[in-house]
């Protein structure tokens, strides 16, 4: 059992979370993602090997609007926040 290779990050206008999984060789069918409004589980397999993982999103976003495509062994998916950055306070580093 492997983790696999995840990102996750604001699109450019902090409306939506896109993930990206890198899931090299794994045929679509065989990818299962999972998502609520506080994290996402993915889990897939290829010859014997499964990857598998849960994580949590910092910030709810609305698991019936999300959106993913899989391609070139990248599932990308698109799933806007409950509430946009817009209330988020910028922190003074010092």
């Amino acid at each position: 059992r492997l983790s696999p290779v995840i990102s996750a990050y604001p699109d450019d206008k902090y409306e939506n979370l896109e993930i990206e999984v890198v899931l090299p060789g794994v045929e679509k069918k065989d990818i299962s993602f999972k998502i609520t409004e506080d994290g996402f589980y993915v889990k897939a397999t290829k010859e014997g090997v499964e990857y598998a993982d849960s994580y949590a999103v910092c910030c709810p976003v609305i698991p019936e609007k999300a959106v993913a495509n899989y391609s070139n062994g990248v599932l990308k998916v698109k799933v806007p926040y409950q509430q946009p950055f817009e209330k988020a306070v910028n922190v003074n580093i010092e």
